[in-house]
């Protein structure tokens, strides 16, 4: 049976990629997460075993395809050889920031993105941050520009920590499910990078707007779960 896009994550440090794999997790519980991280004995440092086990393993338990992100440059190094050994083109390496282009892959695969989808959203890592989701464009995913019928819904967040990390992916996912346009405050509403990168915190002000052939059904789902507090009210 399918699993969609799994990711091995490598380390230098076994508690850092199986702590990376907790975070993710919480954003994306249906997806094959799998940790590689140190040597074969424990130590510091990176394992083509561990790696290649990793991999085949989400290959074998039914995943389309495997997305790798390593921390440093030899975890960068190991892993390309384990993709030169295995020749497999439903796996692919990510060079971006470890900790938040996982976040962004971890988020694409739930949403069920495929291996092009996942890389792409692994992508966004190296700008998401830099300015407002420069990286996506304000609509990525839905139409190119505001084609005049635009909706637009204005609220307050609700609850007390705002748009960290989990709600973020929460918004992400809903918005990139359907075939519309969805920004927050100006930013891609389907990118959880350019959500995070707002730093909008409880009580914050914020507008939603919509466009495209579904954008009445994007609107009220976006604001309905931001209606609710993420069930953190």
């Amino acid at each position: 049976m399918s699993v969609g896009t799994a990711l091995v994550l490598v380390s230098h440090s076994a508690q850092l990629a199986a702590g990376l794999v907790e975070v993710a997790a919480q954003m994306a519980p249906d997806v094959d997460i799998r940790a590689a991280g140190g040597t074969d004995d424990g130590r510091v440092g990176t394992s083509f075993d561990l790696v290649e086990q990793a991999v085949t393993g989400a290959l074998s338990a039914g995943a389309d395809a495997v997305v790798v992100l390593t921390d440093l440059g030899s975890a960068t190094l190991t892993a390309e050889s384990v993709l030169e050994m295995l020749e497999d083109e439903r796996v692919r390496l990510v060079d971006a920031p470890f900790v938040e282009a996982t976040v962004a892959a971890a988020v694409a695969a739930q949403g069920g993105g495929d291996l092009d989808a996942v890389v792409a959203a692994a992508g966004t890592a190296v700008t998401g941050f830099a300015g407002s989701g420069e990286a996506g464009g304000a609509t990525a995913g839905g139409p190119a520009a505001d084609d005049g019928g635009a909706r637009t819904r204005s609220l307050t967040l609700v609850n007390p920590l705002g748009l960290h990390a989990r709600p973020a992916a929460t918004v992400a996912r809903t918005a990139a499910g359907f075939d519309a346009g969805v920004t927050i405050n100006g930013v891609d509403a389907a990118s959880v990078l350019a959500l995070m990168s707002l730093g909008l915190t409880g009580g914050a002000e914020i507008e939603v707007s919509a466009t495209g052939p579904q954008a009445e059904e994007a609107l009220a789902a976006v604001v309905a779960e931001i209606e609710s507090g993420f069930g953190e009210t």
